[in-house]
Order: structure tokens, then sequence, then C-alpha cells
């Protein structure tokens, strides 16, 4: 698991003490919010629309239950009891006074845990599948590469003032649960033909106003030979990206102009420029690094557990429960949990102090003190015996945390939207607590299966729109909110950018165009189809002549 080592122990310390005599000057008036701004922006803090807002870095969305009770001391003394879980596995805190943030960043690094790198144009939190190290699908765990990243890119002296910010995601499994082809590098564990670990690199994803995937520029690179490789990658952009237009500055615009087989070319000659010995890791510090991530002492079980079955025969709720939120695990008898954040009415992601005191209690008794966030702003506990489940289910169900819906309609991704952030054009969370609402009401979500739906409340996409299977996207229009819908999108391994299904529904009538979506799809899907089969075999067109046929 990440752990700090003496430089990090070090750094993170002088930086606080180097940032409360920052906010001292701040509130006194020595330096304008202009001044400021820089300075409180290279320690995770932004200035939202009704207050700051504090990001904090969580490393491959993994925690220890130490560090999740102190998220939740934090959002109870510093917040208002609860913290907002995002799309980059960290954690936002919504409402802190600046005057408390020097103190909030020292309790934060008295866990490990700090908030550099979260903001700026920089490399931030490198991203991963939530499931690594214990996902049956997987080739091998991707956290040990994760954390060399994350050593790696912090403080890099050569990319702290890149462009644009800067994306990585990790994966190594079948499914593709980081959502690597949306960031500006994905990387993806290979391996050869003589079965030699290593990667696939990709580069040009992104979202926002120009959305684009990411594409692969080499097959595979060596495990010893990522660091000075992707270097290479970033050496490029950094020289070509554009720095006069921030809407034309990331690596994607670079790659849609210079063209791939160029870029490609360019990476290749500076990589070969700088010999990967200067650069790549010894084996001794790879192996070094993958003794963080050495498996717990699992006990020796039989991949079925009777107790299981019999309380799945006795309980439909728990039955439910365990259809839609368990995950293969590598090992037998044990299972992945997962711990949807989003009941109906949830505010997508949050978390009160008191749930993420039970999620840490949960994980120090049946998970080995283990806990990952995931991009769809979920938690998970990653290593809990199949003996062990019911008695966990039930934990969470007193805890109003049992909702059965991970992956199902109602388990949708929302960005904060007009409720706070300033570049919001829209509310995106009350449409999604009314399009769950509506859902839980009608029971569909149960007839539907696996489908995501995903909201933004302005063009920068924080809410991942594009590639929802329905995605929802907030605008202005002469001052009324309206909602244009796309259909199709995709951030598993068959990655898809979303079609545009036709002019925009006002707030009110979102759910509705969200249900009659559901209705086409329920009439036209063979046994078995997933919704973004039946679509991609029908078509956009039907979806429009049914939506827009009263219009």
């Amino acid at each position: 698991m990440y752990r700090y080592d003496e430089f990090d122990h070090d750094f993170v310390q002088a930086r606080v003490k180097e940032f409360s005599a920052q906010v001292e000057r701040r509130l006194a008036g020595k330096l304008t919010e202009d001044e400021f701004k820089p300075l409180r922006l290279m320690n995770g803090l932004y200035l939202q629309l009704h207050a700051y807002m504090l990001r904090v870095a969580i490393p491959y969305g993994t925690l220890s239950s130490r560090q999740m009770r102190m998220l939740a001391h934090i959002s109870e003394k510093y917040d208002r009891g609860y913290g907002h879980f995002t799309t980059r596995q960290n954690i936002q805190y919504n409402w802190p006074k600046l005057e408390d943030v020097p103190a909030l960043l020292q309790d934060l690094a008295s866990v490990e845990m700090h908030a550099l790198q979260t903001s700026g144009n920089c490399i931030r939190n490198v991203t991963a599948d939530p499931w690594g190290g214990v996902a049956a699908d997987e080739i091998a765990d991707p956290r040990p590469i994760c954390e060399i990243l994350r050593q790696w890119s912090s403080l890099h002296p050569e990319f702290a003032f890149l462009p644009r910010k800067f994306k990585f995601a990790v994966t190594a499994g079948a499914q593709d649960r980081a959502a690597v082809k949306t960031h500006d590098i994905g990387i993806i564990l290979r391996r050869n033909a003589k079965g030699e670990l290593g990667y696939e690199v990709l580069a040009g994803g992104g979202q926002g106003r120009t959305p684009y995937l990411a594409k692969t520029i080499r097959d595979f690179v060596p495990e010893h030979e990522l660091l000075p490789y992707v270097e290479a990658m970033i050496r490029v952009y950094n020289l070509h990206g554009r720095r006069d237009n921030k809407y034309k500055a990331r690596i994607k615009i670079l790659l849609n102009e210079m063209g791939l087989e160029q870029y490609k070319k360019e990476v290749e000659q500076e990589f070969a420029n700088h010999p990967p010995e200067n650069i790549a890791l010894p084996q001794s510090e790879i192996d070094r690094i993958n003794t963080y991530f050495a498996p717990p002492a699992y006990d020796s079980l039989p991949e079925k557990s009777e107790a299981l079955n019999q309380a799945r025969r006795d309980n439909k709720d728990f039955d439910s429960w365990c259809k839609h939120n368990l995950g293969a695990h590598k090992i037998s008898g044990y299972g992945i949990v997962n711990i949807s954040l989003k009941k109906p009415g949830q505010i997508p992601g949050d978390a009160t102090g008191d749930d993420m005191r039970l999620v840490a209690d949960l994980a120090d008794k049946y998970s080995n003190g283990e806990i990952r966030v995931t991009h769809r702003q979920n938690l998970v506990l990653p290593d809990v015996k199949k003996d062990d489940f019911y008695a966990l289910w039930q934990m969470l169900v007193a805890g109003g945390l049992a909702a059965d819906n991970f992956n199902l309609a109602s388990d949708i991704i929302s960005c904060p939207g007009l409720d706070y952030c300033s570049l919001a054009t829209a509310r995106s969370i009350p449409v999604a607590q009314n399009i769950a609402n509506q859902l839980t009401k009608s029971d569909k979500q149960q007839q539907t299966g696996k489908i995501h739906i995903n909201i933004s409340g302005c063009i920068n996409a924080c809410g991942h729109h594009h590639v929802g299977n329905i995605g929802i996207l907030g605008l202005d229009k002469k001052g009324e909110e309206y909602y244009q819908i796309t259909l199709g999108g995709s951030s598993d391994h068959d990655s898809a950018i979303g079609e545009i299904v036709g002019p925009g529904f006002s707030f009110d009538d979102v759910p509705k165009a969200i249900d009659k979506i559901l209705d086409i799809y329920l009439a036209n899907r063979y046994d078995g189809e997933e919704f973004l089969q039946t679509y991609r075999r029908i078509g956009t067109q039907i979806f429009k002549d049914e939506l827009y046929a009263t219009a």
C-alpha cells in the first residue's frame, strides 16, 4: 500500500508549514487573491461557487482504515460532516474555512496523506483498477507500477509546469475498470510471448470540449523501460503542447494536430536519445516496491460457501445485493465487496463521517484493514471471505450503505455541478437524484441490468458524460437549464464516445427521457444483451424517433 518514505514525510511537513505562513499572509491582507491563487492551487485548494474546496489525493484509490477514519474526522471537524469521493479516486471537502486548512493538512499528514498535485498543470493523482491485486481477471497486480509512477512524478522538476494538467490511469484486467482510454496516458499490463511483464502504452485520451479516446503508442514496453518511455512521451508533449490557449493545451489536441505517427516518431527518437539505464529503476527497487503489495495471509477455503448459499436462499434482499455488489476474487473462498454510495436520494459519491467510520470498521473486521475508491464514486473492500458476506451485509444495512445497485442505472456518476462549481452551467446532483428516485420507485433497473449513466454540469465533463452508456450534459440556454443526452458511450475495454441524440431536455423532463430510453432498450433487446450491445445493434435513430415523437 502507498506509504511515505523519508522524503515524503519531510517534504509534506515542510509544505504544511510553508502553506500555513501563506494562509496567514492572505488572511492579514498581505497577499491578494490573485497572488494567493497559485499558492493555494499547489496545495489542492480551490475557490468554488460558495466556498473553498480542498481536494485530497488518494493514490490509485487505496486507503487504510486508519486513513479513512481520519477522513471522517476531517469531514466533521473542518467541513459539514461529509466528503465527496471523485472520479479520480480522490476525496473533496466542499466547505473548509481558509483559516482551518493548515490544521486540516497537518491532520492529513499524520496519516500519510496530502493534497499535493491534486491541482495545477502537473501530473495528477495516478488512478487504477480498484480491484487491483485481487481481481480474478488480472494479468498481474497494477498497484506497484502505480506507486512507481507516483514516486517518479511527485515534484518532478521537469513536469511541474506542463501546458495543462496531466492524468495517468493503469489497468491489468480483461475488463477496464480504470477508464484508461479517457486519460492523457493509459497503461495496460501485458505479457509478451515469453511471459515477461510489460505494458501497452496509450496517449491522447480526454473528455471536455473535444473528447478523444487514447491511442496505442507502443504495444509492449518492457517493465524496466516504462519510466524512460513515458518520460519521453511527456517531454514531447511539454515541448510541443500549446500554452497560448488552455482549451487546446491537452495532449489529445497535440496528437490530433501533429498526427499519431509523427508523435510516435518523436517519442521513439526522444527515448533513443536518453538511454533507459539513466532513468530506469533497477530490479532491486522494483522488488522493494513490490513488497509493499505482498498479499495478506489468506486462509485455505473452499470456493463455494454453503453458509452464503443458504443465506441467499433465505433472504431475497441479501441475494439481490450479492448478485449486483460482489466481484470475483483470485483466491478461492474470497470475494470483492463493492459498497454503493448511490442509495436513492443520496448525492453520488458523498459519504458522511459515520459512513466512513463504518467502512473503516468493516475493513478492519473483514478485509485486512484496506479500502479502495472507484472511479465511479463507490467504495470497495477487496479481501472478504464468502462466509462473512452475510454478517457484513447486515452491518451495511444497519448503517444505510446496503444499496444493491452497483453497476445498475441508479449507480450514477455525477459531478458537483451548479450546486458547488463556479464553472458549471447547470445542476447535476438533483438530476441524478431524480433519476435514481424514479428508477427505485419503478424497480426498472432490475430489468435493465448493467448500465452506466453519467452526468456533467458543464462541458468540462467532470462527470464523464461522454463515455456514459447514457450521458447527460447540463447546459445553459438563455438562462434556463437544458440537458443534452448522448447514447452509446463506454469507458470499458470497448471504449466509445457517445452520440448526441438530439435537442436538450428541460430539468423536469430528463427523468422522463431516461425512462423512455430504458423502455426502448427493453422492447428491443435480445436475451442476455446489455444496453450497450442493444444500442450498437439497433442504432440511434429508433431512440430519436421515440424520444421526439411528440416534440
